[in-house]
């Protein structure tokens, strides 16, 4: 496994971290899907300890997944497996779950989500706290200071920032000033980590590092799904009604992952491994955090890290996406 630096900070991450969503279950938020199905807690844990003996260092998770669940169960998974969370690099988000606040990024809420947070890792400081979106409104400047208060009081390490656009991201990384930025990235988008656009001369700017979720587009990039037999989802899961997973979407990608299995072998670690290697040889790139359910996705993912891509595998790979 290899490690990258995050930003300005001592935070050296693994190159194939971990994202935690998938952990929280089949869930809602505001009456809308936010889940996932098919969670065992006893195959996660075999997963995590597969990740954690092949040198992963970094899970990354929210308040959000599962309302809490996902938080607990890293925390009780660590614990059963004699493992001191404090020697791992744990990250968290809050924003998308407001409660009984009037806006997610109230100070007073802010506050509430990281103590419960800490709660549920069972720790006493979060490595990275990511606002997990930049739809302040007029709350940016007292939520960038309430974070700043906990960062001083040392319930926080660093600052992190997830966003869905550039305007998110234009509008609060000055303000908020985060090491590290995290948001979609995969091979069918590029849109905020190639070079040259917008959130992409944020991150070069200053000096930020990118953490890259969905690198394997959920799935998709592995070839997992048959366009004339799409799959189905139970109600909770948020995949329910993204036209992603339609005959229509997945139809246009077969041609080009056709082609990458061509070059590249079609084994679902051969897909992996290209997936996020290319998304890793991008500029500033921090690591990457697909999701997982059980050992045998673990095992996929790390395929990425005995592996490598030359310069012309990348522009096959690009042009290849860009058709």
């Amino acid at each position: 496994m290899k490690y990258r630096k995050l930003g300005t900070s001592e935070l050296e991450v693994s190159e194939i971290s971990l994202g935690c969503w998938t952990m929280g279950g089949l869930n809602w938020v505001d009456g809308r899907a936010n889940g996932w199905a098919n969670v065992n807690e006893d195959e996660i844990t075999v997963a995590v300890k597969k990740a954690v003996d092949a040198g992963v260092n970094h899970f990354d998770n929210a308040d959000v997944y599962g309302n809490g669940k996902a938080e607990r169960m890293l925390a009780r998974i660590l614990k059963k497996l004699g493992l001191k969370s404090e020697e791992f690099i744990i990250a968290t988000k809050m924003g998308h779950h407001s409660g009984t606040a009037g806006h997610a990024y109230e100070p007073a809420h802010i506050r509430h989500q990281c103590e419960q947070s800490l709660i549920n890792l069972q720790r006493d400081f979060i490595d990275i706290y990511y606002f997990h979106h930049g739809r302040f409104d007029e709350h940016l400047e007292e939520a960038a200071a309430t974070m700043d208060a906990l960062v001083k009081e040392g319930k926080v390490r660093f600052k992190g920032q997830s966003g869905y656009t550039d305007a998110e991201f234009e509008r609060a990384v000055p303000v908020v000033k985060p090491i590290v930025l995290q948001s979609r990235a995969h091979a069918l988008d590029l849109q905020f980590i190639t070079p040259g656009s917008a959130v992409a001369n944020l991150l070069a700017k200053h000096n930020l590092s990118f953490v890259a979720f969905s690198p394997l587009c959920q799935g998709i990039l592995l070839d997992k799904f048959d366009p004339e037999n799409p799959p189905e989802f139970e109600a909770g899961d948020h995949r329910v009604g993204d036209k992603r997973f339609t005959t229509e979407f997945l139809r246009g990608v077969k041609p080009k992952l056709e082609k990458i299995k061509a070059r590249f072998g079609s084994s679902t670690e051969d897909l992996a491994a290209v997936a996020l290697n290319y998304i890793l040889s991008f500029p500033n790139i921090g690591c990457v955090i697909p999701g997982f359910r059980n050992e045998r996705q673990v095992n996929c993912n790390l395929a990425a890290a005995s592996r490598s891509l030359s310069a012309a595998d990348i522009e096959f790979i690009r042009k290849t996406f860009a058709e």
